[in-house]
């Protein structure tokens, strides 16, 4: 079976996702989470057969946040 080419799209943008949300624990987790929350709910509008991969993408950019957010705060970075 072959897949469309919006599926391939989208699972390269889930994949994005989950890069940037390992961006998070190293930079201001406040300016890229919003934009990795965007491109996880881009990715999930335009898929219907990457489910795992996007709700992958979801856990990982939400874990960052909160993760980076704490590292931030505890090293006296700042946060956005």
């Amino acid at each position: 079976m072959q897949r469309r080419p919006g599926e391939t799209v989208a699972g390269v943008i889930a994949a994005a996702a989950i890069a940037a949300g390992f961006l998070e624990l190293a930079y201001r987790p406040f300016r890229v989470a919003p934009a990795a929350a965007i491109v996880v709910l881009v990715a999930a509008a335009m898929s219907r057969e990457q489910h795992r991969l996007i709700g992958v993408a979801v856990a990982v950019v939400s874990i960052c946040f909160v993760v980076g957010t704490t590292l931030a705060v505890i090293t006296h970075h700042p946060l956005y």
